[in-house]
């Protein structure tokens, strides 16, 4: 494929934020920079976004109930608030979960909600409440009860932590726990995803003491088994012999994250959404947690071999050898296959999480380039890697989060390596306790855009014309009536799973299929056909 002419990334820059006044270009430059591996810029994170401008993000419910709890089977996800809440949250990432047996719980496909009226917005909705509480507990005997906090439930003062515990006293054999995660709360589902991992911690992990036996004992934290990820990667854990106690939380059980304190090492797949729930599960039970990557064939072998690396058990190491050895050729063929196809073609993605990062694995397998790319809801230490965590500063949305003050649990607390021998896995190369950020892994001169709007996104299609832009549902159909395709990472569209080996085979075919497909550039607006051109003005002051 030929070598394309791009634009300088400064000139991009400034059109980007030129139509903007400029208090809001000053502010929004801050958040698109050009991207140097040497010497890492700084990128304003994690903060409002400007009022007026269209924004990818989702609120702080969606990443409490939405994301970390959302694809856990046995605990029955009740909504406090109105229905489109509920229904909002209900299914859309295509968490998929495997029950044990015909019998097994599944609570799931089930949408649970106070379905709160305007009556109870005005003279309070706990009674409404417990008498759902009571209702889900008489129907499906759960094992644990979630309760999550609507706008208007934070607006009208309705105390769901006093509800859950009285109903927990009166019920006796049903853990019923409260999260406060109004959507207002922070400046994106980034403080859903931190309300979350306390709740978590505070009323779940550790209730469990029960050795469950298995060797070179993991949780997996971050991984939601969108589209079935989950699965490809138990498969390949099982496959080496290495045993997952828990999933933080595709695919899960309230009953794994109650024994999750017994593993022997945490490995982190999206560094955002649950870095908090490493940190202290390490401070209170002496787990160490390092970060891992199993999108990308690459990745995942790199990833495997950091765990038995971890372990220092010659035999793991042996076996990993052995299955990376014997998943790879499917791999090598169909990268052999498409490569030629795809080698040179532009990427561009703006994803939640660690996903606009872990993705840049795949598309660099296929000989693409990712241009730009940039989160939802990243905080700087994503971007920068951890090291710039001192010099963060906490604003006061973040500030209205609670912390946890977490100590070393003096009967449990079991440091499972030394510090002396985790500086030694340090100096041979393993990364514990740390993540090095997107940044460090993109070109010299990609842009770096956090937390993009609408009329940024349009500009840097029209600017670069990239071939295949991925994003979340609210930006497909507009960007694929530019004539790009765009790939959906959020749930995937009806594709996946991604992760691992077999993953990335999928993921090879569904984008040579994407951006090899002709159908793309004949797309024409209707405006487009007609004679007559048209301009639409965005207003700015």
């Amino acid at each position: 494929m030929e070598s394309r002419i791009l634009p300088d990334p400064s000139a991009v820059k400034e059109e980007l934020i030129k139509k903007y006044p400029p208090k809001v270009a000053k502010k929004r430059g801050k958040a698109i920079v050009i991207n140097d591996p040497a010497e890492i810029p700084q990128v304003q994170a994690n903060i409002r976004t400007i009022p007026g401008i269209i924004t990818q993000r989702g609120c702080s419910y969606a990443g409490c109930k939405g994301v970390v709890l959302g694809p856990t089977r046995d605990i029955v996800n009740l909504v406090h608030g109105p229905i489109g809440c509920s229904f909002y949250a209900w299914l859309t990432r295509r968490n998929q979960t495997r029950p044990d047996g015909p019998e097994g719980e599944n609570y799931m496909t089930y949408c649970f909600s106070t379905d709160m009226q305007e009556e109870h917005v005005v003279f309070g909705g706990e009674k409404k409440l417990k008498k759902a509480i009571q209702e889900a507990y008489d129907l499906f005997h759960p094992k644990a009860i979630g309760i999550f906090s609507t706008c208007p439930v934070g607006l009208i003062g309705d105390d769901i932590h006093a509800v859950a515990k009285e109903m927990r006293e009166k019920l006796g054999d049903c853990n019923i726990f409260g999260f406060s995660c109004e959507g207002y709360k922070g400046v994106s589902q980034s403080a859903g995803h931190h309300i979350a991992n306390n709740q978590v911690f505070k009323h779940v992990v550790g209730l469990d003491d029960k050795d469950k036996g298995g060797t070179f004992k993991i949780n997996m934290l971050g991984e939601y088994n969108i589209g079935g990820d989950a699965f490809e990667i138990e498969r390949l854990l099982a496959k080496c012999g290495i045993t997952l106690v828990a999933s933080f939380s595709g695919n899960s059980t309230i009953g794994q994250f109650e024994n999750s304190h017994t593993a022997d090492l945490n490995v982190i797949m999206c560094h955002r959404s649950i870095n908090y729930m490493a940190e202290m599960m390490e401070t209170k039970y002496g787990i160490p947690w390092m970060k891992v990557n199993f999108i990308g064939a690459e990745a995942t072998a790199k990833s495997l071999r950091r765990i038995a690396r971890y372990f220092e058990d010659d035999s793991l190491m042996a076996r990993v050898e052995e299955v990376i050895a014997e998943e790879m050729p499917a791999v090598s063929s169909v990268i052999e296959e498409i490569h030629p196809k795809t080698k040179g073609k532009l990427a561009m993605l703006f994803v939640g999480g660690s996903r606009a990062h872990h993705y840049q694995e795949l598309f660099g397998e296929l000989g693409m380039e990712t241009l730009s790319a940039g989160y939802e809801f990243g905080h700087r230490d994503d971007y920068e890697g951890r090291r710039v965590i001192p010099n963060i500063k906490v604003d006061a949305d973040s500030k209205n989060i609670e912390e946890l003050k977490i100590s070393a649990d003096p009967d449990r607390y079991k440091p499972r390596k030394t510090e002396e021998e985790l500086e030694k896995l340090k100096q041979a190369g393993l990364n514990i306790r740390d993540y090095e950020g997107m940044m460090p892994d993109m070109h010299k001169g990609s842009l770096v855009i956090d937390d993009i709007s609408h009329y940024e996104t349009e500009k840097l299609i029209e600017l670069y014309k990239p071939d295949i832009f991925c994003a979340g549902i609210k930006e497909k159909y507009v960007v694929q009536k530019m004539g790009v395709p765009l790939k959906q990472l959020h749930s995937y569209d009806y594709g996946g799973p991604y992760a691992g080996f077999t993953g990335a085979i999928n993921f090879y075919r569904d984008i040579d299929r994407m951006v090899n497909s002709r159908i793309w550039k004949l797309i024409q607006a209707p405006w487009e056909e007609t004679a007559v051109e048209l301009e639409a003005d965005y207003v700015t002051q």
